[in-house]
């Protein structure tokens, strides 16, 4: 097997994760909108178990950052400092 393949398959694989990872702190952020501004009403149990499944996802992510990012009067920064971050290593890595 050739090695170049491997690497390739790598690469791929982590443009997979980061668009995934991506597409998901999108929707918590806009469903973080809706549901602060009462579009969306977390009683509802679809609502809800999605709700739940995002932040379960991206809890393990945002905890350190929320560890040393200082609160700002409400407003979350921490998913604009993972993209921000996950932009940095897909240029670091050539993705």
């Amino acid at each position: 097997m050739n090695p170049n393949m491997l690497l390739d398959g790598v690469h791929v694989a982590l443009a997979l994760v980061f668009q995934l990872l991506w597409l998901v702190i999108l929707a918590q952020v806009i469903m973080s909108w809706l549901v602060n501004f009462n579009v969306l009403n977390l009683r509802q149990p679809l609502v809800y178990k999605l709700w739940d499944l995002l932040n379960r996802l991206l809890e393990p992510i945002y905890a350190p950052i929320r560890k040393i990012l200082p609160s700002f009067q409400g407003v979350d920064f921490t998913p604009m400092v993972v993209i921000i971050a996950m932009i940095f290593l897909q240029r670091l890595l050539g993705l």
